[in-house]
């Protein structure tokens, strides 16, 4: 059973997990029960598209900690290829998320189950936000055996923390009134402002602690008044979808104005984009569904694609999102934000949609001093300041620990080859490496 993946990798996974520190986050590297203590009664809930092995091998080490263990497996539905729209089925609802979960987040009845029979511990969902229970609530992202024991999850907590800080400082303590340019080459070419007012309501999204493994380098909902976001967001890939022909979305002062290209998933997205066009948020200055707020840079270089990517089980490029250096952008509304529930209770459209980012450069530009150079061409620059490199170190040589594992291959800009054949059919291509 447990040790079934590299002679007992998964059950010495499971224990590292169990015994890290609880931080109350969905992104590999910062995912721990360490708090939990002999007698304590765990809730471990997945779905039927997780490795029962990992399952397993979880349950196993909590309870070596002395802890009672019940686990739920809930029915996700059959498994199967990705299509074109599923990012949408995933993320957009018209009726209360409690009614209707999407993918990543956690079940309700499951949730209500948990503070009900009082559970000291919650491990469920997969990713978004955790929130806020009187109980213990952490998340369990892992649906396969090669996710679970990787690098990745054993990456180091104290220098993944540093990387964070490392990249994050510039935001939090320099970025006030500056301005951020992203680029890409797959056309993506955008700037924003970074407007005082956004650093006045500090939260968990955007204040002074890292948002971890998630460095949100534009603010969260509410958007200001002012917010400025114009340019274009152009990729192949989201976060649960087939890979699609190039998309590019067109924003100009925060708001989409345009959807251009896509294939089926920018059809789909063109009749959202009509269908809220005239909808005032509580959350936007204007109306309209589709602004930009969600620019995440994700920290940990250890991230691989799963090999199962083109089936639901794979959680899609969901995953490699948090691999160091991939931005994703989203566009709509904050999950469990207040404009979602405002809209579930209405009935009307609500959820964001995203675009990867796989080989970004992201700048910002100080008020009145130099710019900092965040990401350059996919590379995390903090992975390369000194304080980092001494801190890595201390686990090996620090070339192979600050080393991306993997880079995503786009055809003429990070593997040889021609990029137009490339974006004539990105899934083919994608498929044909993993298949």
């Amino acid at each position: 059973m447990c040790e079934s993946h590299g002679d007992g990798k998964l059950l010495d996974t499971a224990r590292f997990i169990a015994g890290e520190p609880e931080i109350r986050r969905t992104a590999a590297g910062f995912i721990g029960y360490g708090s939990t203590r002999p007698g304590d009664r765990v809730l471990l809930a997945a779905d039927t598209h997780f490795d029962t092995d990992v399952i397993e091998s979880m349950a196993v080490a909590l309870r070596e900690r002395g802890a009672r263990v019940d686990v739920i497996v809930v029915d996700a539905g059959p498994d199967r290829d990705f299509d074109d729209v599923d990012e949408l089925r995933a993320a957009i609802r018209r009726r209360p998320w409690r009614e209707e979960p999407r993918r990543w987040e956690g079940v309700p009845w499951v949730e209500d189950l948990a503070a009900r029979e009082g559970y000291d511990l919650l491990v469920h969902g997969k990713g978004g936000g955790i929130p806020a229970t009187k109980h213990r609530f952490e998340a369990f992202p892992w649906l396969g055996a090669a996710q679970f024991a990787s690098k990745a999850t054993m990456y180091p907590r104290d220098l993944h923390t540093l990387i964070n800080q490392v990249a994050w400082r510039p935001f939090w303590e320099d970025g006030r009134g500056g301005r951020v340019h992203l680029t890409d080459p797959e056309g993506t070419d955008v700037r924003w402002d970074l407007w005082p007012e956004y650093f006045d309501r500090p939260s968990a999204m955007f204040g002074p602690v890292p948002r971890w493994n998630h460095l949100m380098s534009h603010p969260p909902t509410p958007l200001s008044e002012r917010e400025s976001a114009s340019g274009v967001v152009r990729g192949t890939t989201n976060h649960f979808g087939r890979p699609f022909v190039p998309v590019a979305v067109h924003v100009e002062k925060g708001r989409v104005e345009d959807v251009e290209g896509g294939g089926a998933y920018g059809d789909a997205w063109r009749e959202l984009l009509h269908e809220a066009r005239d909808i005032q948020y509580p959350a936007f200055p204007r109306p309209g569904l589709f602004w930009l707020w969600e620019v995440a840079i994700g920290t940990n270089p250890k991230i691989e694609r799963p090999a199962n990517i083109r089936r639901l089980s794979s959680g899609g490029f969901e995953w490699e999102r948090r691999r160091s250096g991939i931005v994703h952008v989203g566009f709509g509304t904050q999950w469990r934000g207040p404009e979602e529930a405002w809209a579930g209770e209405n009935g009307i459209v609500y959820g964001h949609l995203h675009v990867h980012c796989n080989a970004a450069t992201i700048v910002l530009e100080t008020p009145g001093g130099p710019e900092r150079r965040i990401l350059d061409n996919g590379r995390l620059v903090a992975l390369d300041d000194p304080k980092v490199r001494d801190l890595a170190a201390k686990y090996g040589d620090p070339d192979r620990m600050l080393a991306e594992e993997w880079t995503p291959p786009i055809p003429g800009i990070t593997v040889p080859g021609s990029y137009a054949e490339y974006a004539k059919d990105p899934a083919a291509y994608v498929y044909s490496l993993t298949t």
